[in-house]
């Protein structure tokens, strides 16, 4: 408990004495491109393949010969959007991003940098985090638009070049029973976790005490708790808004 009240008084400290906009501008568009141009390709990867096992593996379970095969797309499709793109791009994410912004902050802290922008009278945890948090809050949701697409996509090459459905039935199955709510759901999501992953990690690291093996265990701490927040988070988001 103290250790989540401190989480919360650093979350308030973010909102308190802070720079011009032009000051924050510029280190949010920064923040954009290290976080979201450079989690691209891990992103783009982890769901193009999770998308094609997914399409493959729900078609070696569907061996009922009076189930259509476009049910494939149809579970490939629900599956992709509500849950593997936001939850499992953001626990990617959370490992990537996440360390990174522990391991940053932590190493300005021990180095004595944060010190050094207190005495100058900034709020080193606004200047320092707030991009951070407000760079994540943007480009996640577009991450995640990206590894839905690519999920479904990866599940049509997969799904083609095994034999497994044809191409007409794995459109047809797209179009089957589709929820435009399930998007909504899944950018709600993503606009939680990547909250959580960047106020956590920034917590760890701003607050590491020690040397380079403090901001080892720092980085180590803030993907896993993460992690364990993402994984609650959804439970909490799933309840609420699909029930």
């Amino acid at each position: 408990m103290s250790r989540l009240g401190s989480y919360f008084i650093f979350l308030g400290t973010l909102f308190r004495n802070r720079e011009k906009l032009s000051v924050y501008l510029r280190l949010i568009l920064n923040e954009c491109t290290s976080i979201g141009v450079g989690s691209i390709f891990i992103v783009a990867l982890v769901n193009t393949f999770i998308g094609a096992v997914t399409c493959v593996q729900t078609a070696y379970n569907l061996t009922n010969p009076f189930v259509p095969k476009n049910i494939i797309a149809l579970i490939v499709r629900d599956s992709s959007i509500l849950e593997l793109a936001p939850t499992l791009s953001c626990i990617v994410l959370a490992g990537k991003v996440g360390s990174n912004i522990a391991s940053e902050l932590g190493t300005m802290r021990i180095t004595e940098q944060v010190d050094a922008l207190e005495v100058m009278g900034i709020n080193s945890s606004s200047y320092l985090v707030l991009p951070k948090v407000i760079a994540s809050v943007l480009m996640f949701p577009l991450l995640v638009i990206m590894a839905g697409f690519l999920a479904i996509l990866g599940g049509y090459i997969a799904g083609t070049l095994a034999g497994v459905i044809s191409p007409e039935d794995y459109v047809s199955g797209l179009r089957v029973d589709y929820k435009p709510f399930g998007v909504t759901f899944a950018l709600i999501k993503t606009v939680v976790f990547a909250f959580l992953i960047s106020t956590i990690s920034a917590y760890r690291g701003y607050n590491v005490q020690g040397g380079a093996l403090e901001v080892g265990a720092a980085s180590t701490a803030a993907v896993t708790n993460s992690c364990v927040a993402i994984v609650a988070a959804d439970f909490i988001l799933t309840q609420m808004l699909l029930t």
